[in-house]
C-alpha cells in the first residue's frame, strides 16, 4: 500500500529529500540558481518531475506550488513558488518558460513512494 501524505508542503519536501531531491534552488536575476554550485539554469535545462499545488486552509490567498526538479546535469532538488496575489510573477514566468516536453507525464508523488 502506498503512503498517504497530508497536503502540507513540508511532508512532501521530506519525502522527496529521502528520494535524493536535496539540492536547493533560488530564483534570482531571471535564472534558477543552484545554491551550492551557484550554477544558473535556464528554463530549457530544467525538468519537472512533479509539482504539487497548495492553498492555505485559513487563508485561500496563501497559495504555492512545490516543483520537484531535475536538471540537465543531473542535479535533483525542489523549489517552492508562491503564487496568487502575493506571488513572485517573475519566477512564475520562468517556470512557464520551461518547455512542455520537460514536464514529466507522471507528476504524482504517490507513485514515487
Amino acid at each position: 500500500m502506498k503512503n498517504e501524505l497530508s497536503k502540507h508542503e513540508l511532508e512532501y519536501l521530506d519525502e522527496y529529500q529521502k528520494k535524493g531531491y536535496c539540492c536547493n534552488f533560488l530564483f534570482q536575476d531571471g535564472v534558477l540558481l543552484e545554491t551550492e554550485s551557484k550554477y544558473a539554469y535556464q528554463p530549457e535545462e530544467i525538468f519537472i518531475v512533479a509539482h504539487h499545488r497548495y492553498e492555505g486552509m485559513s487563508n485561500p490567498e496563501d497559495m504555492s506550488i512545490l516543483y520537484v526538479i531535475e536538471t540537465g546535469d543531473e542535479k535533483k532538488g525542489t523549489y517552492l513558488l508562491g503564487y496568487g496575489p502575493s506571488g513572485d510573477l517573475e519566477a512564475a514566468e520562468f517556470f512557464k518558460d520551461i518547455p512542455e516536453k520537460n514536464y514529466s507525464a507522471n507528476a504524482d508523488i504517490q507513485k514515487l513512494t
